[in-house]
């Protein structure tokens, strides 16, 4: 039979494999009827009238402007993608030629955004974006492809006369006296052109349909990519506010005084959208769906936690571990005893502590009491953790949270008494879809019990390679790394994945 190791790196794959640019658009978008076609898109149709067109930005925005190329054939009549420098040669040398466009492509590719900042080249494409959208006429349909990572920095045009540098010193400016990322996005939306609604508007009064692969937790449309079509939820005074809490209104550039008082100071609301459709094509919450469908394919009773799961590191991993013990229990029979209550209150504590959007802890716990002893359980979560750097180590957070939970798993095991409770099998999995985990070539790790136990066997100090940030270092060591979960780029991106696989023995 396949080792746990194995079942959870399938999942893994068929998780990313689900949210791939080709897999994700060729099930949503569909381009049907000669006569009058229509673009069916999850089942909605929009008819195409005249020209259809094409515009895109962000991370995994190539190899989705490739599969809808495909698919509208001749149908589309020019497109102009904005992408991170150098995405291209990478996804080239990593052999995936399916992410990139055929040699007579009608669609324009522009790199720019070099580390992830808006430059010369990123406004390039942002123009040229424009100047496609204010072209279009109410027979016309812009089919917007967006990917969240990257893909604001990538849409960087100011409201004239703001030149790109202005705009930038003022967010750096505000960053440096400590402004958090929420209002920069706010100062950032409201001095842009294509933001915050911006490309939607500009676009009218043409039929804007919007695909978008969410790199957000809980997906909000106004924040993947700065929301280009979508209406601000935020207006001029609350630009203002902001540049005032942090004594900037005085020492601002002459262009973005003009453009702020020029403003209507309330929101946008009112505007018209109906010209405009958003639809999520792919989100963490659909590649753990499909994992599930897989896990119980193999056998597994399968719940899953969250899609929005965030919080520092460690924190995190004390909940896994809360979890996972709460499973061996139930194995145990001792699910209903004192133990039992002690490890709930413990995860209804840490859940609080983390504050994890939309996740009704009483309820998972119920469905966990449902699941009876006779079947491997497999519990899936997905969503963004953060790591505090201390260290000079080489890892990312999901092999940090790997290594944390396998340690905690092995501390739990040596306090609790071997006998009362049954023997199990665990591996806990966990990796970035986008392939890259810190600045290593991994996407992250399994770890298990026995790997920490080992590692004390040879007289590892985990605990140092932790408080040294050094994750990768350590699962390197090791058969070979082959507890590192190395997939190579995959071209998309819906945050982290997790997967905890439990059996008894």
């Amino acid at each position: 039979s396949m080792s746990l190791c194995e079942h959870a790196l399938s999942l893994f794959r068929s998780a990313v494999g689900t949210v791939r640019p080709a897999p994700m658009l060729k099930k949503a978008v569909k381009l049907q009827g000669d006569r009058c076609p229509q673009l069916l898109v999850k089942g909605r149709a929009f008819p195409v009238k005249r020209d259809l067109y094409l515009v895109g930005f962000g991370k995994a925005v190539l190899g989705m402007a490739a599969a809808a190329e495909e698919i509208l054939g001749d149908r589309l009549v020019r497109g102009i993608v904005n992408v991170p420098l150098g995405i291209q040669e990478s996804l080239q040398q990593a052999g995936m030629q399916e992410m990139l466009l055929k040699p007579h492509s009608k669609i324009q590719v522009i790199e720019g955004a070099k580390n992830n900042l808006p430059d010369p080249e990123a406004l390039k494409g942002a123009i040229a974006i424009q100047e496609l959208a204010e072209g279009l006429t109410a027979d016309d349909l812009l089919l917007v492809l967006i990917s969240g990572r990257g893909g604001s920095a990538l849409l960087p045009a100011p409201i004239p006369p703001i030149l790109l540098k202005e705009k930038e010193e003022l967010t750096r400016m505000l960053a440096s006296r400590g402004a958090a990322i929420q209002e920069l996005n706010i100062v950032r939306k409201t001095l842009s052109l294509l933001k915050g609604g911006g490309l939607a508007r500009l676009a009218y009064p043409a039929q804007v349909v919007s695909l978008i692969l969410s790199d957000v937790i809980g997906d909000p449309l106004d924040i993947i990519a700065s929301g280009p079509t979508v209406a601000s939820s935020h207006s001029v005074e609350d630009c203002l506010q902001i540049l005032a809490k942090y004594n900037l209104l005085h020492n601002l550039p002459k262009s973005v005084e003009t453009v702020l008082s020029s403003s209507p100071t309330k929101p946008t609301a009112s505007e018209d959208y109906s010209h405009v459709c958003n639809i999520i094509i792919g989100s963490n919450a659909l590649a753990l769906d499909e994992a599930k469908r897989q896990a119980e394919g193999l056998g597994y009773a399968t719940l899953i936690l969250s899609a929005a799961i965030c919080g520092e590191v460690s924190r995190v991993a004390a909940l896994y571990c809360q979890l996972i013990r709460l499973v061996r229990l139930g194995f145990a029979s001792l699910g209903e005893g004192p133990l039992g209550d002690e490890v709930r209150r413990n995860l209804l504590q840490l859940a609080a502590e983390l504050e994890i959007p939309g996740l009704n802890l009483a309820e998972f716990l119920q469905a966990l009491q449902g699941l009876g002893r006779e079947r491997p359980v497999c519990i899936l979560a997905g969503g963004e953790t953060t790591v505090q750097l201390q260290g000079t180590g080489k890892g990312g957070r999901n092999q940090e949270l790997a290594l944390r939970v396998g340690l905690g798993l092995h501390r739990a095991q040596a306090t609790e008494t071997g006998s009362s409770l049954g023997r199990c099998e665990i591996v806990f999995l966990s990796g970035g879809t986008d392939g890259q985990d810190g600045p290593t070539e991994a996407a992250g790790a399994f770890c298990s019990p026995e790997l920490v136990d080992e590692a004390l066997q040879e007289g590892l100090d985990v605990e140092a390679f932790l408080s040294n940030n050094d994750s990768y270092t350590f699962f390197s060591q090791f058969q070979g790394g082959h507890h590192l979960l190395v997939t190579g780029l995959t071209g998309t991106n819906v945050m982290d994945f997790q997967a905890i696989l439990i059996r008894a023995t």
